[in-house]
């Protein structure tokens, strides 16, 4: 991966959904701003006590897809990062450490709701349509 997808996943304001599935398959979907690419490998993220949380302690694998819209549809812009779940931190230096980055951008009541940290690992970058042109392209 490279600089310039870090660059593009951390730009605010953005906002994207995270898709996950169960063990048996049962798909979520869910809106989510907070997900930061901390290096060119690594994806962290804070969650509450949820679904998407339920589903990936049982299927570690997710999309983020993040969508630009343009002036005509041709001209949207976006990315599919396919994630791998690596660590869930729900008690410890990890979580409280992450709870007070919450608590100074968004304020107290946000870091309240936090329960768990994530860390992924991105597995696969694509565009959202795909044609061959590579994910580069696609921002």
């Amino acid at each position: 991966m490279s600089s310039r997808l870090m660059d593009y996943f951390n730009k605010q304001p953005r906002i994207g959904i995270l898709s996950t599935a169960n063990r048996e398959g049962k798909v979520n979907a869910a809106l989510f701003g907070s997900p930061q690419m901390v290096d060119e490998k690594t994806v962290v993220m804070g969650l509450g006590k949820n679904r998407t949380l339920d589903y990936l302690q049982q299927n570690p694998h997710a999309v983020y897809t993040i969508l630009e819209p343009g002036e005509t549809l041709m001209d949207w812009k976006g990315l599919r990062v396919y994630l791998k779940l690596k660590d869930c931190a729900t008690s410890g230096k990890k979580l409280e450490d992450y709870k007070r980055e919450v608590a100074a951008a968004l304020g107290e009541d946000a870091a309240k709701m936090m329960h768990a940290t994530l860390t992924f690992e991105v597995t696969e970058v694509r565009p959202i349509v795909d044609m061959g042109q590579g994910w580069e392209k696609s921002v």
